[in-house]
């Protein structure tokens, strides 16, 4: 089995072109220190939402909108994006990115707080999409609320589940790399889940709810 070349990793990773939306709100996440999620990684979620006729999709950290936007474009018309952020300053700058690429108010519930304080206030079985993102100690824990609020065929989306390519090295043993590695182990075995892991952007491990 051949990897791909860096080249054509590249050549995937920007194969669908960002507008200036999104330009903007990467430029407002380089400002605040923190990054988003890549255009390839973005674009699979598109896809993955509209495949999915995603009209509830739960998204655990704003940020400044970016995969806010790809995941909202996918959606049909009528569908709801909750995010979840512990920064309100990061989902002020994410209303701003939702405005400029023409997405109504009321097509996006923002929840300020930690995670699992929010999510288990929210209907079970009652989402289509949930995405995470690795790099935090307790995903394992997001990852148990995910399933939970899944309905029968909906998808669970994991970014950077590949950790600046320290999981698939088992000499790599530090808190994080070890919690997600866990997390992939944890995926793959669930008996609710069908798993695969995409070399998108920093990873991408997708599975659906049987």
């Amino acid at each position: 089995m051949k990897a791909p070349t860096p080249a054509s990793w590249a050549y995937a990773e920007t194969f669908v072109p960002e507008d200036e939306v999104l330009a903007r709100a990467r430029a407002r996440a380089d400002a605040l220190g923190f990054p988003t999620i890549a255009p390839g990684a973005g674009a699979v979620l598109g896809v993955v939402a509209a495949a999915l006729r995603a009209r509830a999709v739960v998204e655990i950290g704003t940020g400044t909108g970016v995969s806010g936007v790809y995941l909202l474009r996918g959606m049909p018309a009528d569908g709801v994006l909750t995010t979840i952020d512990v920064e309100v300053e990061n989902q002020r700058a994410a209303r701003e990115a939702f405005a400029e690429a023409g997405i109504r108010p009321n097509r996006t519930r923002m929840i300020p707080g930690r995670a699992l304080e929010v999510l288990p206030r929210l209907t079970d079985g009652a989402y289509d999409l949930v995405l995470l993102e690795a790099g935090t100690l307790d995903v394992e824990e997001h990852l148990e609320q995910a399933v939970r609020l899944l309905r029968p065929g909906g998808a669970v989306a994991v970014n950077n589940a590949l950790y600046r390519d320290r999981v698939a090295d088992p000499a790599q043993r530090d808190p994080i790399t070890t919690s997600i590695r866990e997390l992939g182990k944890a995926v793959r075995d669930h008996k609710q889940l069908l798993p695969a892991m995409l070399p998108s952007g920093g990873g991408l491990l997708l599975a659906v709810k049987r």
